[in-house]
């Protein structure tokens, strides 16, 4: 079972790999599962969409059907996540842990949400984990739809436009950065995860303060 688990996860991760052998309904699929299946946290979503934009600029996909889909694979998404919170929020903060589910992932992002209030839908885009549970804290605290449905748009046209034109004209500038792909990949993967990073270091550091 542990080297299932291990071998799905090095295949996951493996984004080029991933992009070639699910192609564009592989990337349709995994954006939606990302925010719209509440499981999706431990996908590669930043990474898979600079490395999806490497890949439209050597001609494998189109920059144009790539951004559109993804789009509205992202608003999709986002909007089922906010529709499991309305109607199931509340008893998801009871939930038990789960190999797909971690309570306290939930009530991170409800500290950041309350924080930042609906502003939170667009600055999650840009957050592995944060993202996934974003819609569901939106719809948890029965923001409106409407008002929703606005930050909805905006994040997710921001943030995918914005990953894979940056894969894209990366891949323009330097033609032969498929050789190295996995170290953009990996830079990727880092600066998605430094906010979080920031964000775990400021709460240590207040915390030291409150109790000094």
């Amino acid at each position: 079972m542990l080297d299932l688990i291990q071998s799905f996860f090095k295949t996951l991760y493996n984004v080029p790999e991933l992009i070639r052998w699910g192609g564009m309904v592989g990337l349709i699929i995994i954006v939606f599962a990302e925010t719209g299946l509440m499981i999706g946290f431990f996908l590669p979503g930043d990474s898979l969409l600079v490395t999806a934009g490497l890949f439209a600029a050597k001609g494998d996909l189109n920059i144009w059907w790539l951004n559109i889909s993804l789009i509205l694979a992202a608003i999709i998404g986002d909007a089922v996540g906010y529709w499991i919170g309305y109607k199931a929020g509340k008893a998801l903060y009871s939930r038990p842990n789960s190999f797909f589910f971690r309570r306290q992932h939930l009530i991170a992002t409800h500290e950041f949400y309350e924080k930042h209030g609906g502003k939170t839908i667009i600055i999650a885009r840009f957050m592995p984990i944060f993202r996934t549970f974003a819609p569901v804290v939106a719809g948890a605290a029965e923001m409106t739809y409407r008002r929703f449905a606005m930050f909805n748009i905006v994040g997710g046209v921001l943030w995918v436009t914005s990953m894979t034109l940056t894969g894209y004209f990366l891949g323009l500038a330097v033609p032969d950065l498929e050789k190295h792909i996995h170290i953009v990949v990996a830079v990727v993967i880092g600066l998605s995860l430094l906010p979080a990073v920031i964000a775990w270091g400021k709460a240590k550091l207040d915390a030291r303060k409150a109790a000094a």
